[in-house]
């Protein structure tokens, strides 16, 4: 067995309605990975249900972890599972699960911040033609976060601008839940939105003139809702409905692009914009963010769509990131955080 299996790194995600487990080799390749989403369980309640994620956690994770260990045939050096943020019982059940494992096998196990390992993902072999360089700045945009932040190394990052009040993807899915397109809406609002017309309706630009590099969308939210508000009760025309879906898309996308261009104009040498969270795969976002990147001289890393989502590789890969720079892992009693930031 190579010296890279033997350093291979048992990662386990389990921070909201994803439940995963993978298996990397210290250089970072993937040697097996599980992963099921729990959007069956949630969808007749229209959003994610703490509860039930958790059971569903509870339920998988043991015969996922079972079965990317056989797949992969190396036994790991390492435990790596996501300690916060996230939804506190589905946290819970992954860091207790993976630190039980670590304390029986007398493994390291490494704690690992779930929005790190998002502006980590970036790096992995194989994700751009060359491994971004530190520091260079992060955008995470994803259900659950946004956030602006200067990503110096493993565990060193300087948080620049945050959301205010909604993140992205829940905007998107709360506009989607209001042309009634079900839950989860950002897949189903960005089909209808492709073929509308973006500056039919009025709606605002977020943040449009304001210093820093913080976000909004509760207003761009509301400003939907009254729209829809003058409206009968019933389905929306469906021109309408698709028109409305691709001027909220544009200026979710404009907004993002607009913070992330005053933050490379303010940046201090960084030349790389990665952009990770399950938003990232929306296609508007991605074309407006390449040509912000492309207007300041930017490189745009953008991991696949499967990376962009909550998944286990990229846990795994944070923490041997982090065994790169001597990090040793955490004490098993390290709590899960639901609110820790980066």
């Amino acid at each position: 067995m190579s010296s890279q299996g033997h350093a291979a790194v048992l990662g386990i995600e389990t921070s909201c309605d994803e439940t995963a487990a993978a298996v990397l080799d210290g250089g970072g390749r993937v040697l097996a990975e599980r992963l099921w989403s729990q959007t069956a369980e949630h969808a007749p309640y229209a959003g994610v249900v703490p509860e039930i994620a958790a059971r569903a956690h509870l339920a998988r994770l043991p015969g996922m972890i079972e079965a990317v260990l056989s797949e992969a045939g190396v036994a790991p050096s390492a435990v790596a599972a996501t300690a916060g943020p996230g939804l506190i019982g589905g946290l819970i059940v992954g860091a207790n699960l993976g630190k039980g494992f670590a304390l029986a096998r007398r493994l390291p196990f490494y704690a690992v911040n779930h929005l790190e390992a998002h502006a980590l993902s970036a790096r992995l072999p194989g994700v751009a033609d060359e491994a971004p360089a530190f520091p260079y700045l992060t955008l995470l945009v994803s259900g659950g976060h946004c956030l602006l932040m200067e990503t110096r190394g493993p565990g060193a990052h300087a948080v620049l601008g945050r959301t205010l009040d909604d993140a992205p993807g829940e905007a998107f899915d709360k506009v989607a839940k209001m042309l009634g397109l079900g839950w989860p809406g950002g897949p189903a609002l960005e089909r209808l939105a492709a073929g509308g017309d973006a500056e039919r309706f009025a709606l605002p630009r977020p943040m449009l003139g304001r210093e820093g590099f913080d976000f909004s969308f509760s207003g761009l939210k509301t400003a939907v809702a009254t729209i829809l508000a003058a409206y009968p009760a019933g389905a929306l025309p469906e021109r309408d409905a698709a028109d409305l879906a691709a001027g909220f898309q544009a200026r979710v996308a404009w907004t993002l692009a607009d913070r992330a261009r005053r933050a490379m104009r303010a940046a201090k040498g960084c030349s790389v914009l990665v952009v990770s969270g399950g938003v990232a795969a929306n296609g508007a976002v991605r074309a407006a963010l390449a040509e912000a990147a492309s207007g300041e001289g930017f490189t745009l890393a953008v991991p696949p769509p499967a990376l962009c989502t909550d998944n286990a590789v990229m846990v795994a890969w944070a923490a041997i990131e982090r065994r790169r720079v001597g990090d040793p892992g955490a004490d098993l009693g390290v709590p899960s955080c639901p609110r820790w930031a980066p």
